[in-house]
């Protein structure tokens, strides 16, 4: 089978190659599947360039979730074993985690769906304990984490403020229910959020961007409010200030959702049932940017890292 897979390590498009590799074969408690669609993640590109909090040995596949169709006929999704390896013609995942595709919904969403709204849904809800009329701020709202947290807010009944860079990217917040859109390009943030909810501040902060972004939500954030730190797509890792949190009363929350893999496991499958129950009702609905043949790896994964994309790019054999 044909399978992507990094050498060494440095920017994807440099590293990556598409290689002919034997088939994987199953060990206990793990199937096979043939790889309908994968989505990517910025994860990927850090995986790649060695920078990212797991690293596996060279040389692998990238690629961390599939909609895969098993031996049966029926469709599942969810992350290959072990880590990456989803950017292959058939790829291995644990049986127990292989997850039924949502009825009515398609392999490319089907690929969508899993980590970024996973994540979403844990930081919302199980970190940050987000309330209905409570005011949620967005950042990096056209990108695939940002737009799963846009639907998932407003399904939670939340008022979303999003940020996003540009006319093209603020309407696809619109167009996802956000109630109040920024264009960071043009406006301070901060101001506006101040503005939007008459000096209170964000309650919540959900925060992929990292930087100067992280220090600008610490000065629009509510008495008590949440920032949940959940990347740092800005390439700056921020400081949290000790005394300011005390003096301005918020939390930081660090949100690393692959560790209730093994840590609380059981907390994914109430979650992908959720999920499931919020497509059917039609709260959620996985926003594909692109969709790109998979021999179009490196080109689709510099663009993401490029912030050249909107929602989630997919690619499919």
């Amino acid at each position: 089978m044909r399978a992507w897979r990094v050498h060494s390590l440095g920017d994807p498009a440099d590293v990556m190659t598409l290689d002919e590799v034997p088939e994987p074969e199953p060990g206990p408690g793990q199937v096979k599947v043939k790889v309908l669609a994968a989505a990517l993640n910025f994860p990927d590109i850090l995986m790649a360039q060695g920078t990212y909090q797991e690293k596996p040995p060279l040389p692998f596949t990238p690629g961390l979730e599939l909609c895969g169709q098993l031996p049966d006929g029926s469709r599942v999704l969810g992350s290959p074993s072990g880590g990456p390896g989803a950017l292959a013609e058939y790829a291995l995942m644990d049986a127990d985690a292989a997850w039924p595709v949502p009825d009515g919904m398609g392999d490319a969403q089907a690929a969508a769906l899993y980590i970024t709204y996973q994540t979403g849904y844990v930081g919302l809800h199980r970190r940050a304990a987000l309330q209905p009329g409570e005011w949620l701020l967005v950042h990096a709202g056209a990108g695939g984490v940002g737009t799963a947290a846009i639907q998932l807010g407003k399904a939670a009944g939340a008022q979303v403020i999003a940020t996003a860079g540009g006319p093209k990217k603020t309407a696809v917040c619109t167009e996802l229910g956000a109630d109040h859109v920024i264009d960071y390009l043009s406006e301070d943030f901060v101001a506006r959020v101040k503005e939007i909810t008459g000096g209170h501040g964000a309650d919540v902060v959900y925060d992929p961007v990292g930087g100067d972004v992280f220090d600008g939500s610490t000065k629009c954030i509510a008495f008590e409010g949440r920032i949940v730190v959940v990347g740092f797509t800005s390439g700056r890792i921020p400081a949290a200030k000790a005394n300011h949190l005390l003096v301005k009363n918020y939390s930081v929350l660090g949100l690393h959702w692959g560790l209730y893999r093994s840590k609380d496991p059981g907390r994914i499958a109430d979650v992908h049932q959720a999920l499931c129950d919020l497509f059917a009702e039609g709260k959620i609905d996985p926003l594909i940017g692109q969709t790109l043949p998979m021999d179009q790896a490196p080109t689709a994964l510099a663009s993401l890292g490029d912030r050249g994309t909107v929602g989630k790019v997919v690619l499919t054999p």
